[in-house]
């Protein structure tokens, strides 16, 4: 009744009051709607395909996949740089980052990296082949070995390793100090309980 009275006596008013009631409402409505990215819409699909399953999971596992993915270029810019390959860059990382006297077993590099023995040799034949490692004897063991950085290697880690870090800076620099923070904590309870107890 009170539309058909306002359509009839006011239709300019009515017409242009309804407009922006609802041109002004859909601006709203896209402002505060969150933006999706590539996992919102694969799990959409999936609650449409198979409403049978909850694939709330695939929130949390699908982003850390394309974060990785999309993060180990970003990285990798940097390594490049330095004439290192990402693997590279982990071995050296390790080793100088290791408690005095700053030296290594394979079988410990190949732990602390998640590499396999077999692939861990060729990493270290390629990296002392550049000159950036060296082979010591193990005192401990006589047919053992120890991994060194050389002094070359020393000092370009030294210098990858600030510009990895003003890398991943800013890969992070759209997320406040408080937000880093908490995301850390969370991916940390989850790696844990991956890991399983140490």
């Amino acid at each position: 009744m009170a539309v058909s009275f306002l359509r009839e006596n006011f239709p300019e008013r009515y017409f242009l009051d309804s407009f922006l009631s609802s041109h002004l409402r859909g601006s709203y409505d896209r402002r505060v709607t969150k933006p999706q990215d590539a996992v919102d819409r694969i799990t959409e699909q999936w609650r449409a395909a198979r409403p049978d399953l909850d694939s709330s999971p695939m929130g949390v596992f699908g982003r850390i996949t394309r974060i990785a993915a999309l993060a180990e270029r970003q990285l990798e810019s940097v390594f490049t740089r330095f004439g290192l390959a990402g693997g590279d860059f982990d071995v050296l990382a390790t080793l100088r980052r290791a408690e005095p006297p700053y030296r290594l077993t394979p079988g410990e590099l190949s732990r602390s990296t998640m590499v396999t023995t077999g692939g861990m040799t060729k990493r270290l034949d390629r990296l002392e082949a550049a000159g950036l490692i060296r082979r010591e004897p193990d005192p401990r063991d006589r047919r053992g070995k120890l991994i060194a950085l050389s002094d070359e290697g020393r000092a370009l880690m030294d210098e990858a390793i600030a510009a990895h870090v003003a890398n991943e800076h800013r890969l992070l620099a759209d997320l406040p100090p408080a937000q880093r923070e908490r995301l850390a904590a969370l991916l940390r309870e989850l790696l844990l309980s991956l890991e399983g107890p140490r």
